[in-house]
C-alpha cells in the first residue's frame, strides 16, 4: 500500500500460518515493518480458531503443515470465509499443487525463499481485490447441506451475486431448495440484518395476493376494517422472495413491474404512493420463456426479474448429498421429538442412493419422516424403506452421449469417495494415468478436495 497506515483501525489484519516458528517470526517482522497488522497461527486448526474470533483481510499460509496442510486449510477458508484471499507459500517441488489450487480459487502462491517486495505486491493486490467489506457473515449458507461440487459452485455464484443489489431469478425443479438459496443470498448481502420475507405466489388466491403484496387502506374492499401494510413495505430495506413467480396472474404482473420500475407501492384503495427499498429474489419451477411464448408471463417483467440467474440441480444430479441430507433430517426429527436418533441400515442407504427422487429434497424429507414414524427399532430396516419408497418408473431414454456422460461422472464420484479424494489412487483404480483422470474430473467440475474434507 502506498499510504502509511497510522491507526490500527486502518490496518488490515493479516493472518500468517506456518508450523515453523522461525518463518512466522521473520514474516511477521517484515509485514509489521511494512505497516500491516499481523496475527499468527502455528497450525491450520489454530488458524481457523483465529478466523472465528476475528476475520482477517488475507491469509498467508504454508503448504506443508501437520496435521492440517495448507490445501485443507484453504478449503475450509473457501467454504466459510469465501471473500478472504489466501496466498500459499510453497517449495519449488510443490508448485504443481499450488497451480491446481489457483484453479480452485487460491489467490496466489509464492515459492520459498520469499522475496519481501513480491510478497508485499501480491498482498496489496489481494487486499484490493478481496472485498473484505462485502464479506458475508459466518454461517450464511449453513442451512444448505451439501458436499456436491455442483452445489459448491452455485453457492459461490450466490455469494458473488449477493455483493450487488440486482434482482435474481432462481430456477429448478420443485423441492430443490430454492427458498434456502434465496435466504443464503440475503444472508451474504449487505441487507443481511434487514427482513427476509418469503411469499408463495402460487399458494395465495389471486384476489388476495395483491393485498398481501402491496397492502390496503381501510374500506378498500369488503372486510378491510383497517389499514394494512403489504409485504413490500414489511420487507423495506431487506429482501422479498417471490416463490413460484410463474403462477402470478397477468394483471398483478403489470402492477409488480410498476413497483420494480418506480420503487414505489400503492396500497389497494389508496391514491398515494409509498417509496420502498427492496431487493427481489424470485423463483419458479416453470420455463418462463415458454410461458412468455404462451402469453402467460410478461416479457418485460421477466427481464426485470432475471437480471441474474441461479439454477439449482435436482437431487438426482447430486446424489452424493443424499446420505448427508438423510442424516440431517434424522437429527432434526430426534431433536424435535426428543427421541433417540434413528439410523439407516447400510442396505437401506443404498436404496436411497439408487432412487431418482422426482420430488427432490422435499420428497426425501417426507420419506425420512415416514420411516421414523413407522420404524419399530432404532435401526431403520431395508424392508421398511422398500415399503415406503414409491415404485420407481422406468427411466426415460436419453441420448447415448448424455447417458455415457452421466455414467462417467457417477463412476468418478464413486471412486473419489472410495479413495477420500486421493487422485493418484483413484486414477490407479480407474486404470488411467493421473493426468487423464484429472482431465476427466475437470470435465465434470469435480474437486478432489471436497471428497477429502467430506
Amino acid at each position: 500500500m502506498s499510504e502509511a497506515r497510522t491507526a490500527a483501525t486502518e490496518q488490515p489484519l493479516i493472518l500468517l500460518v506456518d508450523d515453523d516458528p522461525d518463518i512466522l517470526q521473520l514474516l511477521s517482522m517484515r509485514l509489521n515493518a511494512s505497516g500491516y497488522r499481523v496475527t499468527t497461527a502455528s497450525s491450520g486448526e489454530e488458524a481457523l480458531a483465529s478466523l472465528d474470533r476475528e476475520q482477517a483481510a488475507a491469509v498467508i499460509t504454508d503448504l506443508r503443515m501437520e496435521p492440517m496442510d495448507g490445501m485443507a486449510l484453504f478449503a475450509h477458508i473457501q467454504q466459510n470465509w469465501p471473500n478472504v484471499p489466501v496466498i500459499m507459500l510453497t517449495a519449488h517441488g510443490s508448485i504443481r499443487e499450488a497451480v491446481e489450487a489457483t484453479q480452485q480459487g487460491l489467490f496466489s502462491f509464492l515459492t520459498k525463499p520469499i522475496d519481501n517486495r513480491e510478497l508485499r505486491q501480491v498482498l496489496d493486490q489481494a487486499l484490493e481485490l478481496g472485498g473484505l467489506g462485502a464479506a458475508p457473515k459466518a454461517g450464511w449458507s449453513d442451512a444448505i447441506v451439501t458436499r456436491s461440487e455442483l452445489m459448491f459452485k452455485r453457492l459461490e455464484q450466490a455469494r458473488r451475486l449477493a455483493r450487488s443489489d440486482i434482482n435474481v431469478l432462481i430456477g429448478g425443479e420443485s423441492g430443490t431448495g430454492k427458498e434456502l438459496l434465496a435466504q443464503a443470498v440475503h444472508n451474504a448481502s449487505a441487507r443481511a440484518e434487514q427482513p427476509f420475507i418469503a411469499v408463495n405466489c402460487g399458494a395465495i388466491p389471486a384476489d388476495l395476493l395483491e393485498s398481501e403484496l402491496f397492502g390496503h387502506v381501510k374500506g378498500a374492499f369488503t372486510g378491510a376494517t383497517h389499514n394494512r401494510d403489504g409485504l413490500f413495505l414489511a420487507a423495506d430495506g431487506g429482501t422479498l422472495f417471490l416463490d413460484e413467480i410463474g403462477d402470478m396472474p397477468l394483471n398483478l404482473q403489470v402492477k409488480l413491474l410498476r413497483v420494480l420500475q418506480e420503487r414505489k407501492v400503492r396500497p389497494l384503495g389508496s391514491s398515494a404512493d409509498q417509496p420502498v427499498d427492496v431487493r427481489i429474489i424470485s423463483a419458479t419451477h416453470r420455463d418462463l420463456e415458454q410461458a412468455i411464448a404462451a402469453q402467460d408471463f410478461r416479457e418485460d417483467l421477466y427481464y426485470r426479474l432475471n437480471v441474474a440467474q441461479l439454477a439449482l440441480p435436482p437431487l438426482r444430479e447430486r446424489k452424493e448429498d443424499i446420505p448427508l441430507l438423510a442424516r440431517s433430517f434424522l437429527d432434526d426429527i430426534a431433536q424435535r421429538t426428543g427421541d433417540a436418533v434413528r439410523q439407516l441400515s447400510p442396505g437401506g442407504q443404498r436404496m436411497l442412493l439408487q432412487f431418482d427422487w422426482p420430488g427432490n429434497i422435499r420428497q426425501l424429507r417426507n420419506v425420512i419422516e415416514q420411516l421414523v414414524a413407522l420404524s419399530p427399532a432404532p435401526l431403520i430396516a431395508e424392508s421398511l424403506i422398500a415399503e415406503v419408497l414409491p415404485e420407481q418408473a422406468s427411466p426415460a431414454l436419453v441420448p447415448l452421449k448424455e447417458a455415457k456422460r452421466q455414467f462417467e461422472r457417477d463412476y468418478v464420484v464413486r471412486i473419489l469417495r472410495m479413495t477420500g479424494g486421493n487422485i493418484t489412487e483413484a486414477a490407479r483404480l480407474a486404470g488411467r494415468n493421473r493426468s487423464d483422470f484429472h482431465k476427466i474430473m475437470k470435465r465434470h467440475e469435480l474437486d478432489s478436495e471436497r471428497f477429502r474434507s467430506a
